[in-house]
Formats: C-alpha cells, sequence, structure tokens
C-alpha cells in the first residue's frame, strides 16, 4: 500500500491568535479551530491529561495544511525555535509565492525577520530565503523565476 498523501505539518506555538494571523497574511486560509481532549487524543498522542487548541490552515490550492498547537496541559517541554538551520531534526516550512519582495514586506510587519542578510538566487530558477516568523519558527519562501 502506498502513501495516499501528506496531510499536514504540526507545528507547536505559545500565542495562536499571532500565529494564525502570520500564516493568514502569508495567504493560508483557516480552516477551522477546536480545543482537543480527551482519551483518544491522550492514547495517540502519549501525553496524559492532554488538552491543546488547534487550528487548522490551509494552503490556497487546497493540497497542503499546517496544524498549529498550543498546549493547554501538559505544557511545553522543549523548545527549539531559535535552532540554527543545521540542527537535527524537523528543519522549516517551505512556501512558493508570487512575488518574494512583497511577501517579505507585508510578513515584516508580523515580526518576520530574514535569517540570513539577504534573498538569494539560485541560478535563473528560483529566489529563495529563510525566515524566522511568529516565536521564531523557520519558515522558507522561494519564488519561481521565468
Amino acid at each position: 500500500m502506498a502513501v495516499q498523501r501528506m496531510d499536514n505539518v504540526g507545528i507547536v506555538v505559545n500565542d495562536l491568535p499571532a500565529t494564525i494571523a502570520f500564516f493568514r497574511e502569508l495567504g493560508l486560509e483557516l480552516e477551522g479551530q477546536a480545543t482537543v481532549q480527551g482519551n483518544w487524543a491522550e492514547r495517540v498522542t502519549g501525553l496524559s491529561d492532554m488538552r491543546v487548541e488547534v487550528a487548522m490552515m490551509r494552503t490556497p490550492d487546497g493540497h497542503s495544511r499546517l496544524e498549529i498547537s498550543r498546549f493547554l496541559t501538559p505544557p511545553a517541554v522543549a523548545d527549539h525555535r531559535n535552532a540554527p538551520v543545521n540542527a537535527l531534526g524537523y528543519l522549516r516550512v517551505m512556501f512558493a509565492v508570487d512575488d518574494i519582495d512583497e511577501t517579505l514586506t507585508r510578513l515584516r510587519e508580523h515580526g518576520a525577520e530574514l535569517v540570513s542578510s539577504e534573498v538569494v538566487q539560485y541560478e535563473d530558477v528560483y529566489r529563495l530565503c529563510y525566515i524566522r516568523g511568529p516565536e521564531g519558527l523557520l519558515i522558507g519562501l522561494a519564488q519561481e523565476l521565468g
């Protein structure tokens, strides 16, 4: 049996409203929000007394989703938001954008900062950058050229 699709990428944050606003500005659509708790959720996560606020956001093409979570209980236990791009584990989420400069201008109003000091060009194919979004989340932006 083959994988049908990648359903979503999960991100844990402290400030859910600010993170939702950031990704809305990027162009994602809020599908819904809910509080998740109960025996089934505890069994799937392995966390006791789990209660989490979840927002599901969808890319404009409808193919990809971000599940943004804020744990009420138990509290978050590790923080890798400011880890360098060569840290082990999940690195970043990359988004294709129409205009990288315009996107950066809008996202800076939500606290986004370039990881390096510039947007770089890869041959005549892409303009690329990494940014730190809300709470230090590492996000890639790619603008296809041509």
